[in-house]
């Protein structure tokens, strides 16, 4: 009897090594680490364009630019639907600054909307640096953009 089931495990073993993966035996492309649409490298040049040109428009900020993006996330999706035909996605980063301090960071919060951009065609960045949004347009320490 054990003979016949060894047998057949090994028979089952066989055919079974000739058989794709199932999508619940691997995950392809999901990882925790990945940011997604947050990291593209589209949008994070828009923010550092965009917020090199409002230090050096709005008055009394020191004239400092992004060096780097760390630690960058995604903190909420909404999904496009009938009632909202805008796809938001709230993402999350930390920047170096080119200020002279080693290890000198902010919080930068940011907003994706697609379709927002010009005619409706592509997508259109919202985003705030902790401490620089002197006029408080997205609130008391970015809350708007959280």
């Amino acid at each position: 009897m054990r003979r016949i089931l060894g047998i057949l495990a090994m028979a089952a073993g066989l055919v079974s090594a000739g058989l794709p993966a199932q999508a619940a035996d691997m995950i392809v492309g999901v990882y925790p680490s990945d940011p997604g649409i947050c990291g593209n490298g589209k949008v994070l040049g828009t923010i550092t364009d965009r917020f090199r040109h409002q230090v050096t428009n709005v008055p009394n900020l020191p004239q400092v630019a992004i060096a780097d993006f760390y630690g960058i996330q995604s903190n909420r999706y909404e999904p496009q639907h009938e009632r909202s035909p805008i796809e938001r996605q709230y993402c999350k980063a930390t920047v170096a600054l080119t200020d002279g301090y080693q290890g000198y960071t902010r919080d930068v919060w940011y907003l994706i909307e697609t379709p927002m951009g010009f005619a409706g065609r592509g997508s259109n960045v919202e985003f705030c640096v902790s401490g620089f949004d002197r006029w408080l347009v997205y609130g008391g320490h970015c809350r708007v953009l959280r």
